[in-house]
């Protein structure tokens, strides 16, 4: 099963976006898939406020758990971090045209008549799988060309 495949089985089984993402590539860099789950739970649908998509709060957190600056004497891979996180965002913005939940969707999760309109519109079928695969596809892709 491939990774976009993998997330999208999260998704599906009740996990949310970010530990769709997340967990896909967590459980592979070594994380135990429950703390992985964990950890990401708190990010999806933009942090429950429709802020940073959920999809892309997991794929930063991958590119973190992998590339991530975790010696304080050592700017470079500080700054490495930041430019690996920053090329990402700039990649999913050129392909969705923005990383906000509220803005992917046309409507606010932490709106209670919005979340009426999401449901009735299955946006959470059919809009977030798409945010999810795209962010998979993009975080693969950075993981090839990064090694």
């Amino acid at each position: 099963m491939n990774h976009a495949d993998k997330a999208e089985k999260y998704f599906c089984n009740n996990f949310n976006c970010s530990q769709a993402v997340f967990t896909t590539f967590a459980t592979e860099l070594g994380l135990d898939e429950e703390i992985a789950l964990k950890i990401a739970t708190q990010f999806g649908g933009g942090a429950r406020k429709g802020e940073m998509c959920g999809a892309v709060s997991g794929a930063l957190m991958v590119l973190g758990l992998k590339y991530g600056h975790c010696h304080a004497e050592d700017n470079e891979e500080k700054q490495r971090a930041y430019r690996i996180a920053e090329d990402f965002m700039n990649r999913f913005t050129a392909e969705k045209g923005t990383v906000v939940c509220r803005e992917l969707l046309g409507y606010d999760v932490s709106k209670e008549e919005d979340m009426v309109k999401i449901k009735e519109l299955n946006l959470f079928k059919t809009t977030c799988p798409e945010m999810i695969r795209c962010a998979t596809k993009i975080v693969e892709q950075m993981l090839s060309e990064l090694g």
